[in-house]
């Protein structure tokens, strides 16, 4: 083992950690995507082999036999990740840093093995047997890399069983209430709630029109959809029978700089004042039109029951929605019925809010937000889902409508609820002076705020939630 080939191997360490750490773990959550078990698999492999690798070349020097063997485990790990590669390319969309690092680890391995058979057929001609290799604090390193890709290994087999249960719902069934073949234009197609729906509604055998704005993201949505970029494409004697408003810049993915406040507040509008366009051109206007609003229309009031007829109090959120609610209402004078939906925070393992908890909460290190009373009113996905085709076929149904379930809970709640479920602590308390300190606004509102907000028109109204309890739907995705 020269010099430069331990370089290269310290060089295949680093950026794998990096790849493991803030690709697999942070950004890309592959061990709570169901999508990726068969990945997770590849990579357990793969992390045990290294693990052979790094224990092997850091402590001995193994002849004959033995030498060969090292020689195939290098080689199927060669098999591994071309498998894996196949297996990203057919699952996910990799980020762009993915493939550079993954690009980079090929290349840096390419260069490892250059090096290291030379030496391996050398060990192999001599007769089978293990000498030690112990080179110091090199060794304590490749020791203390075997032992980290050795876990990774045992958390993505642990993880990738773990999806093998986490099996969603047909999601046609979402839509059973919608009459035969309704044509649905859907904005903010590729999102956490709209991707969702579109798969509901094609896999039920309605037609669909997908608003998307980057096609390279459409590929996660299922046919048969029509795909569009612009609202401007649509001609005017298309039909539509309802058309769902989802689409705007997340809210919760960065602090609230001016900027941000803009890009965030522009988005909905703009959206919404071309889709009120459209139905102003449209030969046959749809029955319905259900737009996107927030619970955040009603401002923070700490203990207090809001329903669809409460107040509001001053705030971004406030702002927010409530500009929202308004440039979707014109639709109405072109004899649209409108509903305005608020939604609360969408519980889910394919996205939303809670996707930024499971990670920390799996390692023991979550916890309440300040006090943990601030109330959290939330809905599982699927009732989401079934909450937007039960008011599109409700023609009573019109104006304001809260989509959260009928029993929001305390933030203290939350936390204890997922930490029973996954089955780890829930102690590590964030100080709220903290959070307002590094978030301001953004976590006053979003984290450290809340609303107690009950679905009464909903519930008025016929529908009943599947999950009606926050561990019924922890029980459902987890």
């Amino acid at each position: 083992m020269t010099s430069l080939l331990w370089i290269l191997v310290a060089v295949q360490i680093v950026m794998g950690v990096f790849d493991t750490f803030y690709h697999h773990e942070l950004t890309e959550r592959l061990a709570w995507r169901p999508s990726q078990r068969y990945e997770l698999q590849l990579h357990a492999v793969r992390n045990m082999f290294y693990a052979l690798l790094f224990l092997v070349l850091g402590w001995l020097e193994v002849h004959g036999i033995l030498a060969m063997l090292i020689i195939a485990v290098l080689v199927a790990e060669i098999v591994i990740t071309l498998m894996d590669f196949v297996e990203e390319d057919m699952s996910r969309k990799l980020p762009a840093s993915e493939r550079i690092n993954h690009t980079l680890l090929a290349i840096n391995y390419g260069a490892i093995l250059v090096l290291l058979l030379p030496v391996l057929i050398g060990w192999a001609m001599q007769p089978t047997g293990v000498t030690s290799a112990y080179a110091g604090w090199l060794s304590l390193i490749a020791a203390a890399a075997a032992m980290g890709a050795a876990l990774c290994g045992l958390r993505d087999f642990t993880a990738s069983k773990r999806l093998a249960r986490m099996t969603s719902a047909p999601a046609a069934a979402l839509v059973e209430k919608l009459p035969a073949r309704q044509t649905v234009l859907v904005t903010g197609a590729t999102g956490f709630i709209g991707s969702r729906l579109i798969a509901g509604l094609s896999g039920a055998g309605h037609q669909v029109i997908a608003l998307v704005r980057n096609p390279a993201k459409a590929d996660m949505l299922p046919p048969p959809i029509t795909l569009i970029t612009s609202l401007d494409q649509l001609p005017a004697d298309t039909r539509t029978d309802a058309i769902v408003n989802l689409a705007g810049e997340p809210i919760g993915n960065g602090l609230w700089t001016e900027a941000k406040r803009r890009k965030i507040l522009e988005s909905r509008i703009n959206m919404t004042r071309d889709v009120i366009a459209l139905i102003a051109r449209l030969e046959r206007k749809p029955k319905v039109l259900v737009s996107g609003s927030a619970i955040g229309w009603y401002g923070l009031w700490q203990d207090q029951v809001l329903t669809e007829s409460a107040k509001s109090h001053a705030c971004f959120s406030h702002e927010l929605c409530d500009a929202w609610e308004s440039a979707a209402r014109p639709a109405e004078t072109h004899g649209v019925r409108v509903v305005y939906l608020r939604i609360g925070l969408v519980i889910g393992t394919d996205g939303g809010f809670i996707t930024r908890m499971l990670t920390p909460f799996e390692f023991g290190l979550g916890g309440p937000l300040g006090s943990g009373k601030q109330w959290m009113s939330w809905i599982e996905r699927d009732d989401l889902i079934r909450l937007i085709a039960h008011v599109m076929v409700r023609e009573e149904i019109a104006g304001p409508v809260n989509a959260t379930a009928p029993m929001p809970v305390t933030n203290l709640k939350f936390t204890e609820e997922l930490g029973r479920r996954l089955r780890r602590p829930a102690l590590f308390r964030i100080p709220d002076a903290l959070l307002r300190r590094v978030g301001g606004d953004f976590a006053s509102e979003l984290l450290l705020g809340g609303q107690r907000v009950l679905p009464n028109k909903a519930l008025s109204n016929g529908f009943v939630f599947r999950h009606e309890t926050l561990r019924s739907a922890f029980e459902a995705i987890l």
